[in-house]
């Protein structure tokens, strides 16, 4: 039997979505072939110290008696004794970049969206920016900064969010004038920048994104949101308490040109935004059949439930092949990279 790949597990993180990304993280580890990957494990807490496993695949989410702060000890020396790393967290501090450009310079492949991809696909208002400059349709909205009073140029309802979160945290569907300040208010909690954002009547479509130089779409998957907070959208509840929404796949609410549509333009915000690896697409089609991308997820939850992996076996590529390809295509472009000169 040929070496097994040495494959190092990232989870947790200090961003709210810790726990999350712990559950991601735990599904992964499970899939991962033991005869093909010798896996182990390093959690990020929520204070930020790393608890670095020791050869040995530990369980996550239990208290551990050493942890190594960053960038002091040595988690570069660590990583740089893996093969490729899975960095399998959401939100600040993982998902924007940071934690890739730590693993650019540990020299070492991982898997998803390089730094640039990451950094600006976290950042909803610069990813709508770029996407608008290459031709590529997005909702719309305004940015509020630390001191501007808001301003809402689109009616009601809207969506205040927080520029640079995720799993919906920090958001609100604000029906009235009266309501919006508090909303900025509580998305200020989360980001110094803050959007509102129009609210688009008619289907929400998410689509997942696979590869590097020649990326594939998945089938598109209708979202139904029917979470148990009480709010009509797809909010935290909906996206995680179990029952809380259903994913039709392909969707029966779009015609199969919106549906062709929403892939075509996944996969060139994929490509416009530099992404590589891996990317799921949240998209919205009018009821005119227009269809508007809305956000990149570069590390999107990565259970075997959900969306990423269940549009893909809907696809025809099964959960652990979908771990081989993304691992594979990590090595591919650290290989390729290598032959840079910087």
């Amino acid at each position: 039997m040929s070496k097994r790949v040495r494959v190092a597990v990232i989870a947790g993180g200090r961003s709210s979505e810790h726990d999350i990304s712990v559950a991601s993280a735990r599904s992964v580890i499970e899939a991962l072939d033991p005869d093909r990957y010798d896996v182990h494990t390093i959690e990020i807490h929520r204070d930020g110290r790393w608890a670095l496993g020791s050869g040995e695949t530990r369980e996550l989410g239990k208290p551990v008696a050493e942890t190594l702060p960053v960038p002091t000890g040595s988690p570069p020396e660590t990583l740089g004794q893996v093969d490729v790393v899975l960095p399998i967290l959401h939100g600040p501090f993982g998902e924007d970049g940071t934690v890739q450009g730590l693993l650019e310079l540990a020299g070492v492949p991982y898997v998803g969206a390089g730094v640039t991809a990451s950094a600006l696909c976290m950042d909803k208002d610069l990813f709508k920016a770029v996407c608008r400059d290459k031709g590529i349709p997005v909702t719309q909205s305004v940015t509020v900064r630390n001191g501007d009073r808001p301003q809402n140029p689109f009616g009601y309802p809207v969506f205040v969010k927080p520029a640079r979160l995720g799993s919906s945290v920090g958001i609100t569907k604000v029906g009235a004038q009266e309501e919006l300040e508090d909303a900025v208010a509580l998305a200020r909690r989360h980001d110094e920048k803050v959007l509102i954002e129009e609210f688009v009547p008619g289907v929400e479509v998410e689509c997942g994104v696979l590869g590097n130089r020649e990326p594939i779409a998945s089938l598109p998957g209708e979202i139904v949101a029917h979470g148990f907070s009480g709010v009509d959208w797809y909010d935290y509840s909906a996206k995680y308490d179990e029952g809380g929404m259903d994913l039709i796949v392909p969707p029966e609410r779009i015609s199969e040109e919106a549906a062709e549509r929403v892939q075509q333009l996944s996969v060139e915000a994929f490509i416009a935004s530099d992404c590589e690896g891996m990317a799921r697409a949240d998209c919205f089609v009018r009821e005119d059949g227009e269809v508007l991308v809305n956000e990149l997820n570069t590390i999107p939850g990565f259970t075997a439930t959900s969306v990423y992996a269940k549009l893909f076996e809907a696809s025809g590529i099964s959960y652990p092949e979908l771990l081989d390809r993304l691992v594979e295509l990590a090595l591919e472009r650290h290989e390729r990279r290598s032959g840079l000169e910087f």
